[in-house]
């Protein structure tokens, strides 16, 4: 039996590729604060599910809606960004977890609850830190040109410390 238009679910607000068909970010699925729309994350978690995603991994301070998750049979992690001074410790062990994860071939989504500044350096930063994209600035470039966003202080602070921890 084909599956209508409606059951494939609605792709998340900003998702973007960051390793094709590996590794994708976007904002937190039925979006935040007083934008949060329960029918559209649950339409955003289905196309997730139906896209094959292995895993959710949420970056979001706090646990909101991912009990959906279970309820919808997607697999997530919660893994919420530290304040500035917990940083280095954080960031190696999440690209550690992380690098496991893409290594075992999971198809993974990442996401804050908007995309923020402090993501798309968690993930310039994890391509530098795993040898992908080693030189800094081109990394940065690289997420600036996928995600259609401007790294600034907060986003280049992630880069920086995750240059410490590769070296």
């Amino acid at each position: 039996m084909a599956k209508g238009k409606w059951a494939q679910g609605i792709q998340p607000r900003h998702f973007h590729w960051i390793i094709q068909d590996q590794l994708a970010v976007c904002e937190r699925p039925g979006g935040f604060g007083t934008n949060h729309r329960k029918v559209r994350r649950q339409e955003e978690i289905i196309w997730i599910r139906e896209q094959g995603f292995d895993r959710v991994i949420s970056l979001s301070s706090a646990p909101n809606n991912l009990h959906n998750y279970d309820e919808l049979g997607v697999a997530w992690a919660h893994w919420p960004f530290p304040s500035h001074e917990d940083l280095g410790a954080y960031l190696d062990s999440s690209y550690t977890n992380l690098q496991q994860l893409l290594k075992a071939r999971q198809k993974l989504v990442i996401h804050q609850d908007e995309l923020s500044m402090r993501l798309c350096g968690f993930l310039a930063g994890y391509l530098v830190w795993s040898d992908l994209v080693p030189e800094p600035p081109k990394a940065i470039s690289v997420v600036e040109h996928l995600t259609g966003r401007q790294l600034e202080a907060d986003g280049r602070e992630v880069v920086g410390e995750s240059i410490r921890l590769a070296n």
